[in-house]
C-alpha cells in the first residue's frame, strides 16, 4: 500500500510555495529562507516556526495560508484533494497502462479487419432462390394514379390551391 505524493507549486505574488501530498498530509515549505516563520492557517497562528509547515489529517478543504518572517509576508490559497487509500504510480507505469492499451486495441481492429475484409467475398449461407445470371434491367415504377399530372384544360380545377405564405 503506497501513499499518493504529488508536488504542486502554488504561486503568490511573491515567491513559490512548494506543496507535497502524502495520504491525507499535505506539507507546504515557505519560499522565505529566513529562520522563525509564522505560520497563519485560516486566521489561526500555528506554533512551529520551521520552513516546512505540516497539516496531517487534511479533509480537502479550502484554507488560506500565510507564512511571514520580519515584515514579509507570503499567501496561499490550498485547495488540496487528499485521499487515505489512493496508490502511486510513477510516469513509467502510467506509459506502461497506456501503451499496452493502445497495442491491445491496434491488435483488435487488425484482427476485426481481416476477418471482416474474408466475409466481403462470400455468398450468404440463407438460401438465395434467384438465379444468378446476368443482371436483367428492371422496368420503371408503375406511375401512381393519385398523383396524375395537370393537364392544361384542367387547370381552373386547381386554381383555388394557391401557394400561402407562412
Amino acid at each position: 500500500d503506497f501513499p499518493l505524493v504529488s508536488f504542486l507549486i502554488g504561486l503568490s505574488s511573491q515567491g513559490e510555495f512548494l506543496v507535497e501530498i502524502s495520504g491525507t498530509t499535505v506539507t507546504i515549505t515557505c519560499p522565505l529562507e529566513n529562520e522563525g516563520i509564522r505560520w497563519d492557517l485560516s486566521g489561526n497562528k500555528q506554533n512551529t516556526e520551521e520552513r516546512k509547515f505540516i497539516i496531517k489529517d487534511h479533509d480537502s478543504t479550502p484554507a488560506n495560508l500565510s507564512c511571514s518572517s520580519g515584515g514579509k509576508e507570503h499567501k496561499l490559497y490550498l485547495n488540496a484533494r487528499v485521499c487515505a487509500n489512493c496508490e502511486e504510480l510513477d510516469a513509467l507505469t502510467v506509459t506502461g497502462i497506456i501503451t499496452a492499451d493502445l497495442l491491445i486495441t491496434l491488435g483488435l481492429l487488425i484482427l476485426v479487419y481481416y476477418f471482416s475484409k474474408g466475409r466481403k467475398g462470400r455468398a450468404s449461407a440463407g438460401g438465395d432462390s434467384r438465379p444468378r445470371g446476368p443482371k436483367m434491367q428492371r422496368p420503371p415504377p408503375v406511375p401512381n394514379p393519385d398523383y396524375e399530372p395537370i393537364r392544361k384544360g384542367q387547370r381552373e380545377v386547381y386554381a383555388g390551391l394557391e401557394s400561402r405564405g407562412f
